[in-house]
């Protein structure tokens, strides 16, 4: 259907999925199906669904890992499908990043009416999960960056402190957002972790870490990835 919005059902019961398929088929939306987090996470990367409707209960890589990778380089509205029911569970889903949530068993006319509200609330720009930046190239969905093609290896700390340059490309992210985002509340008064990361960051990406083109320092502020 033409302009049909995309909802990508990830979900690994193939009857849950043909039941998604056929209601939301018959809704008038264009569905995407995945059977498991990576297959899931490939797709929304490279597909860019209005929508993602997702099964907490995963095999291999769980619901929620999923949600919390889709968290970091998309604001996609997701729903969960769970068949927990407590207030805990509920709250953890929605802090981890969901936007809502529905227990199983549920009933189609509940599922389509959340679905409306979220696509009334979704926002209408999205990251791109590929960020270009002069020679570099930031692929948030699949944690590799490249310089003029070629992928440059980064430890686990370098790349979540240039995915949290990256995602705010152009914008000033100031000292205890980046600490509090990489390394957690505690280690907000820490800010030599920041210069300390941004050089070597520097010596991997920059021509001249002395002259640095792309890492811009905001002395007293913070960091920005320069765009362009």
């Amino acid at each position: 259907m033409k302009n049909a919005k995309r909802i990508l059902v990830i979900d690994d019961e193939q009857a849950i999925r043909r039941l998604l398929k056929a209601s939301l088929d018959a809704a008038g939306y264009q569905v995407l199906e995945a059977s498991n987090g990576e297959d899931g996470l490939r797709l929304a990367a490279t597909t860019a669904p209005e929508m993602v409707v997702l099964d907490l209960g995963l095999p291999g890589l769980g619901g929620l890992a999923v949600l919390k990778r889709l968290r970091e380089w998309s604001r996609v509205p997701v729903l969960i499908l769970t068949v927990q029911d407590s207030e805990a569970d509920k709250v953890a889903l929605l802090d981890a990043g969901a936007d809502d949530y529905l227990t199983k068993p549920f009933g189609v006319p509940e599922l389509l009416a959340r679905l409306r509200v979220l696509e009334r609330h979704r926002l209408d720009v999205q990251p791109d999960p590929l960020v270009k930046i002069g020679p570099l190239e930031i692929d948030l969905a699949g944690h590799v960056v490249r310089k003029l093609g070629a992928e440059v290896k980064l430890t686990a700390t370098e790349w979540e402190f240039l995915q949290v340059l990256a995602l705010h490309a152009g914008k000033v992210v100031v000292q205890r957002e980046l600490l509090k985002q990489v390394w957690g509340p505690n280690a907000v008064e820490h800010s030599h972790y920041l210069r300390i990361y941004a050089a070597n960051l520097r010596k991997k990406l920059e021509d001249d870490p002395a002259e640095p083109q792309w890492i811009i320092t905001e002395p007293g502020v913070g960091y920005r990835l320069k765009a362009g």
